[in-house]
């Protein structure tokens, strides 16, 4: 009997085949790369081991050198320019505003003349008061005349003693009509007076608030007509918190309380200085405590209501050892500095005692002449080995250079 296979059979078992040759070789390509990749791990381990341990890399830093000085200790504050005397200039006379004598923001000096008002009515009433005076003058003499005879005629019996009362009356009533018509040829020359109106003080001008023309009142509720204020010299008012009562109270008693202001604008960077003549004598609801200082002012450079920084030194710090702000560094067990030394560095706490915003009084295990790293601080650690970019060095006169001894020298790159 002959069995026959179907096409279908053949054709399945084919598939298997094929399957199975793909499986196989799967698997052979991925054993081989896994054998490549733990060939080349294991050379590279071993490769590695054979050449010596890895170097630590190299941290270029700069470096700047503790100075011992005096440490200035000041605070910083926002000061506000003050005029000392701010005039608001008003008419003690009405009348029509007829003339005026400067311009806007012009520097007057003190009775220079400012306004004028309409003369006429306060030139009549003069007159007309000197000429009251001259008539009651002229009563006064003739009854003083009078009296005169009356008492010769009374020595002589002639008339009574009453006609010679009533005419001591008549004298002492002109007499009191005299004074007042002096007084009122006083007023009258006042007011013919306040007609010009001139500078109380020497300043600057502000907006001329009337202009001529108007008719202007002398009342405590009319407006100025322009307001002067002093410009020179001029006072800078600022605050100090309560807490430095004490030290500025020493400091005055010393005679060496001194602020200073920095200019802006077009005088950038000009300071100017003058000593604190003011201590307020209560504290303010904020818990500070207002000084201030005049300065002379000639060029006019500060103006009232402008803000200035104000710098006053408090204290010295005597023999200080002074490094750069950047060189100390806050870590969570404190603050410290690197010192290099021979291309090593090592960290050193230390604790600080004044900050300017620019150096800082420190103490530890730092001496005058110790180079610490001021820039790249934070690249470092205290197994790191460094080499110097350079020395840094401030401008020349600049805080740290003055009153500082000499360093022992620069650390040596390795």
């Amino acid at each position: 009997m002959t069995i026959q296979s179907s096409p279908r059979s053949i054709e399945g078992g084919a598939r298997r085949r094929d399957a199975s040759i793909w499986v196989y070789r799967r698997y052979l390509v991925g054993g081989g790369a896994l054998i490549l990749v733990l060939g080349a791990f294991y050379w590279w381990t071993h490769s590695s081991n054979q050449a010596g341990p890895r170097r630590t890399p190299v941290v270029p830093v700069q470096v700047e050198a503790a100075v011992q000085r005096d440490m200035p200790v000041v605070k910083d504050t926002i000061g506000t320019v003050v005029s000392p005397t701010t005039v608001s200039v008003i008419a003690r006379v009405q009348g029509e505003l007829t003339k005026l004598y400067f311009k806007e923001g012009q520097t007057v000096k003190k009775g220079d003349l400012l306004f004028e008002i309409d003369p006429r009515p306060y030139r009549a009433a003069l007159d007309q008061a000197k000429g009251q005076l001259a008539k009651d003058q002229g009563a006064l003499d003739g009854a003083q005349r009078d009296l005169k005879r009356f008492q010769s005629l009374r020595a002589l019996n002639a008339i009574s003693q009453q006609v010679v009362d009533d005419e001591l009356a008549t004298v002492a009533v002109a007499g009191g009509t005299v004074e007042s018509d002096q007084a009122n040829v006083e007023t009258a020359a006042l007011n013919l007076e306040f007609c010009e109106i001139r500078s109380p003080v020497d300043g600057k001008t502000g907006p001329i608030q009337v202009q001529t023309g108007n008719v202007i009142f002398s009342s405590a509720t009319a407006p100025p007509l322009v307001t002067i204020a002093q410009i020179k010299p001029i006072k800078i008012s600022y605050a100090l918190p309560q807490s430095d009562l004490p030290a500025i109270q020493a400091r005055a008693r010393e005679g060496k309380l001194v602020a200073a202001i920095t200019l802006h604008g077009a005088d950038a960077g000009k300071k100017l200085t003058a000593p604190v003549d003011f201590v307020s004598n209560v504290m303010s609801n904020a818990g500070t405590i207002e000084l201030r200082s005049d300065f002379a002012n000639e060029d006019e450079a500060l103006v009232p209501g402008e803000l200035v920084d104000v710098i006053v030194q408090l204290d010295d710090i005597r023999g200080a050892i002074v490094v750069p702000r950047i060189a100390v560094i806050n870590g969570p067990n404190g603050t410290f500095v690197y010192r290099v030394n021979h291309g090593a560095v090592q960290q050193v706490p230390v604790s600080v005692e004044f900050d300017d915003g620019t150096d800082m009084a420190i103490k530890g295990d730092i001496l005058a002449g110790d180079n610490v790293v001021s820039d790249g601080g934070l690249r470092v650690t205290p197994s790191s080995k460094v080499t110097i970019q350079h020395l840094a060095n401030r401008p020349a006169g600049g805080r740290r250079a003055k009153g500082a001894k000499g360093a022992r020298g620069a650390s040596k790159s390795p």
